[in-house]
């Protein structure tokens, strides 16, 4: 099944890239519904690299839900289009129910100084598909509400206050 995003975010496309490519704006977007943390050594990179970023996730921090994989990939993408994909996967838990994962984002210049984003994950966990489908939804609704929020403060070379520590 397929969840999709099209949004435009206050905030420059070089902001936003470097943006969704931060483990903790992704942590942020995430915040409170689910909580990730890194099982690599030395936690989180400043900046996703590409390869595999194995994580342990958690419902509203209380609850495991169990572990997965990240595995982060920058495939080539038409001019002014910067694509970032994760076709991670679960490695225990509920997690491990989902047997495809690709989930993509892209970034490109909107009118105005403004950024396109446009949000794909594509999944499937057999049966179970369509009851996790509305889950999902929900999930990405919440980002999109967060990514929204919190574009405007992405800012690299300027006076604008920034949630990135980078």
């Amino acid at each position: 099944m397929r969840v999709l995003l099209k949004l435009v975010l206050d905030c420059d496309p070089d902001d936003a890239w470097r943006a969704i490519r931060s483990p903790h704006v992704f942590q942020e977007v995430s915040a409170p519904l689910t909580q990730f943390t890194s099982l690599e050594v030395g936690g989180f990179p400043q900046l996703w690299q590409p390869g595999e970023h194995p994580v342990r996730m958690s419902a509203l921090g209380l609850c495991p839900v169990g572990q997965q994989v990240i595995d982060v990939s920058y495939p080539d993408a038409p001019d002014g289009v910067r694509i970032m994909r994760d076709s991670g996967r679960g490695l225990s838990g509920p997690l491990a129910l989902v047997t495809q994962w690709e989930h993509s984002m892209a970034i490109s210049a909107a009118p105005g100084g403004t950024t396109l984003y446009r949000d794909q994950l594509i999944f499937s966990a057999g049966i179970l598909t369509p009851l996790l489908w509305p889950l999902y939804w929900a999930f990405w609704q919440w980002r999109a509400g967060a990514l929204q929020r919190l574009a405007p403060t992405w800012s690299w070379g300027t006076t604008r206050r920034t949630n990135l520590s980078l």
